[in-house]
């Protein structure tokens, strides 16, 4: 089963776009052991070479993104004040009195104007990213200087629990993924297979791009989490995925069409083993198969998402059953793909 316990390390981990550090030091650290050859590319994307008990026939990458979406430090003001912009994409209306940690150790709250300072008009629309600021409690500048600068990292700072069923965290975009791959990758696997945790998905699949064209697989397998709409207020026909009704597959997204055979393979294998599985309803979104698909000749892609709630903000939930048949649905899918059954 898909480990929650490292879940839980991963997602707490801090690592918005272009400062994944921490995460990758904490995969490194976990897949070592079972690692035939790690590369750490220079960007920062880890390649991972696994040795099954036998060669595969079809060259596999197994892919999921390190990255959260976060903020970044643009300026202080003279009294003490951080201006920032975003990393990745995050609806503003979720901003305000958020808390937050920058540089990894500095905690913030977002503030904004008071609403009883507002006028009718101000009070109705989502506050300006210009308008808002963290504060860190600093008097002037120069004490914020002595703590954060310009470019520091900025993370939400949320909870992780495990209650009803379900998991709620921040970053389980794409930590859920990393955790799945890593125990997949602690497995003794039939076929051989490359595994890559990937940096800077949020803001352009500038990782995975890079770490298709070196690693050359034949195809890949993205491991993502997609937004669930299953929610007050949305209509059930604009739900696109529901949570705990299973991992969920598709067939196009805004950068990919997804291989045929491998997306009713998905299928096929879900019914047989009688893995509960949905199909994601609606063409949006999109992932590091946008890039991995076109690498170099081009790359037969699939994608197996889990569902999630609140994606992209303070706390996403994903459910622990998803969680788990997720995992088990994509150890067949790489099988079968490594050994040859799609054609």
């Amino acid at each position: 089963m898909a480990d929650v316990a490292l879940l839980e390390r991963l997602c707490t981990a801090q690592g918005i776009s272009g400062d994944e550090g921490a995460v990758r030091e904490l995969i490194l650290e976990e897949i070592r052991p079972y690692a035939e050859k790690i590369t750490v590319t220079s960007m920062g994307n880890i390649i991972a070479e696994k040795k099954g008990r036998q060669p595969a026939k079809t060259r596999l990458l197994l892919n999921a993104h390190m990255d959260e979406v976060g903020l970044l430090v643009t300026s202080i003001t003279e009294e003490g004040l951080l201006r920032f912009t975003t990393v990745g994409g995050i609806d503003r209306r979720i901003l305000p009195g958020k808390a937050v940690l920058v540089a990894g150790k500095v905690p913030g709250v977002i503030g904004a104007k008071p609403i009883h300072m507002l006028d009718s008009s101000a009070r109705a629309k989502a506050v300006p990213l210009d308008d808002l600021t963290i504060d860190i409690g600093a008097s002037s500048k120069e004490e914020a200087e002595e703590v954060v600068m310009p470019g520091d990292s900025v993370t939400f700072v949320s909870l992780f629990d495990t209650a009803h069923g379900m998991i709620r965290s921040r970053a389980i975009d794409d930590r859920a993924g990393c955790a799945i791959l890593i125990d997949l990758m602690k497995r003794e696997l039939e076929y051989d297979c490359t595994f890559v945790f990937a940096v800077q998905e949020e803001i352009g699949l500038r990782g995975s791009r890079t770490a298709a064209f070196l690693a050359e697989p034949e195809a890949a397998i993205v491991v993502e989490s997609t937004t669930a709409a299953d929610i007050a207020g949305v209509e059930e026909q604009k739900q696109v995925c529901r949570v705990g009704k299973g991992p969920v597959l598709s067939f196009m997204d805004r950068s990919t069409i997804y291989d045929r055979e491998y997306y009713r393979l998905a299928l096929q294998l879900a019914e047989d083993n009688g893995i509960p599985c949905q199909v994601k309803e609606a063409v949006a979104g999109g992932n590091d198969a946008g890039a991995i698909h076109v690498s170099r000749g081009g790359v037969r892609t699939a994608a197996v998402s889990l569902a999630c709630r609140y994606l992209h903000s303070p706390v996403g939930m994903i459910s622990q059953e998803d969680f788990h048949h997720g995992e088990e649905l994509i150890e067949k899918l790489a099988m079968a793909i490594a050994g040859g059954e799609a054609r």
